[in-house]
C-alpha cells in the first residue's frame, strides 16, 4: 500500500533538469514552523493543519503552523528566555539578529495561523485570554504586514517567551524546487487558557492528533505529508508528555536535511540523507 508521501508529478522533470545543468537552484528563504503540543489521557497531541488543495505548494498536505521570516522580525523585540546569542549557537546561524528573526517568526506565525501566543507580561507569565475584536484586529494587521511583531508586543506590553520553544529539526527544500525554504522546526506546549483555531487562509482543516496516530494515517496512505512533517511526527511519538518533548529538544540534531538527487544507471534516485524511508527511484524515461 502506498504511503502518504507528498510527491509532485513535476519533480522528475525538475530533477532531470537539475542533473543536466539546466536548472539553477533558487536561494532558500528562512522559515519557521511550530509543533504545538497539548497533553491528553493517551499522551500528547500535536496541532496540525491541512493545506488547501488549491495551494501551489503542498496542496492537501498536513503540516504545522509556520511560514517565512519577515525581515521586520529582526527589529528589536521585547525578549525573555535564552539570549539571542545562545539561540544563534543552537540554530546554527552566525548572527544573533538572524536567530531572533527565526524565533520571532515561529512565535508570530503560530499566532497568525493558530491564534496561540507565546508571550507574557513578564518573563515568567503567559497571556491566557487573547480573544476579542481588538486582538483579532492586531492579528489581521500582522498577517497583512501592516504591523511588525515588535510593535505588536510593544503596544500590548508583552515579552516574547523564547524559553517556551525548543528547536527540534532543520530541513531545506530540495534544490530542484522553484519555491525553497530553509525551515527550523520548533516544539512548544499550548499555554494554559489558550485555544487553537484555524486562523490561516491557507488551511481548510485543523486537527489535534497524537503523533503516532498521524504517522499511522500517513503509513496507510490516508494523510498526505511532506518528508519533514512525517519525520518529526515519528520523533515526537515516544514522549509521554509535552514537557518531556520540550526537555528533549536540547538534544535534537539540527544538522540541515537536504534532499539529494543522483543518476545511477537508468534511474534517478532522490534521497534525504539519514531518512531512507523517503528514497524515490525514478526511471530516466518516465515518472516514479
Amino acid at each position: 500500500m502506498p504511503n502518504g508521501q507528498w510527491y509532485p508529478p513535476e519533480w522528475p522533470d525538475l530533477i532531470r533538469a537539475l542533473a543536466d545543468g539546466e536548472l539553477t537552484p533558487a536561494a532558500p528563504r528562512r522559515a519557521a514552523t511550530v509543533m504545538l503540543l497539548r497533553d491528553g489521557a493517551e499522551g500528547p497531541a500535536v496541532h496540525m493543519l491541512r493545506r488547501r488543495t488549491s495551494m501551489a505548494f503542498a496542496g492537501g498536505a498536513y503540516a504545522y503552523p509556520g511560514g517565512g521570516v519577515d525581515p521586520r522580525d529582526e527589529h528589536p523585540v521585547r525578549w525573555a528566555g535564552p539570549s539571542r546569542a545562545e539561540w544563534a549557537a543552537r540554530l546554527g546561524v552566525p548572527d544573533p539578529a538572524e536567530a531572533q528573526a527565526i524565533v520571532c517568526a515561529a512565535v508570530r506565525e503560530t499566532y497568525e495561523e493558530a491564534g496561540v501566543l507565546l508571550a507574557g507580561e513578564t518573563a515568567d507569565t503567559v497571556v491566557s485570554d487573547i480573544t476579542g475584536a481588538d486582538w483579532e484586529a492586531d492579528r489581521e494587521a500582522l498577517v497583512e504586514r501592516k504591523l511588525s511583531f515588535a510593535d505588536f508586543l510593544d503596544r500590548r506590553g508583552l515579552v516574547l517567551r523564547s524559553d517556551l520553544l525548543g528547536a527540534w529539526a532543520r530541513w531545506i527544500t530540495p534544490e530542484f524546487e522553484p519555491r525553497r525554504y530553509d525551515t527550523w522546526f520548533f516544539v512548544a506546549a499550548l499555554p494554559a487558557g489558550q485555544r487553537t483555531r484555524n486562523a490561516s487562509t491557507e488551511a481548510d482543516r485543523t486537527v489535534w492528533i497524537r503523533p503516532a496516530e498521524a504517522a499511522a494515517g500517513y503509513d496507510r496512505g490516508e494523510l498526505l505529508m511532506m518528508p519533514p512533517t512525517i519525520s518529526t511526527l515519528r520523533t515526537l511519538a515516544p514522549y509521554a508528555t509535552a514537557a518531556d518533548a520540550l526537555a528533549a529538544a536540547a538534544g535534537q540534531d539540527l544538522t540541515p536535511v537536504l534532499a539529494q538527487a543522483r543518476l545511477e544507471g537508468d534511474e534517478l534516485i532522490l534521497s534525504w540523507p539519514g531518512h531512507d524511508e523517503f528514497t524515490k527511484h525514478i526511471p530516466t524515461g518516465g515518472t516514479a
